[in-house]
């Protein structure tokens, strides 16, 4: 490989994720993310559930290969209607491509252009910063088992969204049958 190769930009591309995609995205999941994904408490809003209508989006490499994930879920944080976003995973032999940037900001513009008014997540606080996520508004919300309170950050997608939220956050989010929880495990 010479100079020049290397230093040209990945190309990819970003997409929504398709049912062709589950069984790459879990092994995509399960390599970037670790055995112990499934414990999480974010895991328990979604299992069973589907999620957030057109908000599972998907970046492809140019050959057409699954290199990063994003999803976001229908929630309630207390009496508010909003999204959790999660898991963001990149393929690990592609990190610091800007895979994951590129999928948060697409991620963020399409709940925004769907009219949902927050988001939250649990992560890295200073990763997700940069993406406007903070923990001002969480501090009377709570995830269902147990987290890491520093690191349960949310974004207002409309100012004053979160104001007064409080409460454990619950799963409101579409079904999903037997056949897609089976294909997803």
């Amino acid at each position: 490989m010479n100079a020049a190769t290397e230093l040209q930009p990945l190309a990819f591309s970003l997409v929504a994720e398709s049912d062709g995609d589950i069984a790459t995205r879990e092994n995509l999941l399960d390599r970037a993310m670790g055995p112990g994904r499934k414990r999480k408490s974010s895991e328990k809003l979604r299992r069973g559930r589907k999620p957030s209508e057109g908000l599972a989006l998907v970046a492809r490499g140019s050959n057409g290969s699954l290199a990063g994930t994003v999803r976001l879920w229908d929630v309630a944080a207390g009496d508010r209607a909003a999204l959790l976003l999660g898991p963001l995973a990149v393929d690990p032999s592609l990190k610091g491509a800007g895979i994951g940037g590129a999928l948060m900001r697409l991620a963020i513009e399409e709940a925004r252009r769907l009219g949902h008014k927050a988001i939250l997540l649990v992560g890295d606080a200073p990763y997700y910063a940069r993406f406007g996520f903070t923990a001002e508004k969480t501090g009377a919300l709570a995830m269902p088992g147990p987290y890491e309170r520093h690191r349960f950050l949310a974004l207002e997608l409309e100012e004053g969204a979160l104001d007064g939220a409080q409460g454990v956050l619950r799963a409101t989010g579409r079904k999903a049958t037997r056949h897609e929880v089976a294909a997803a495990a």
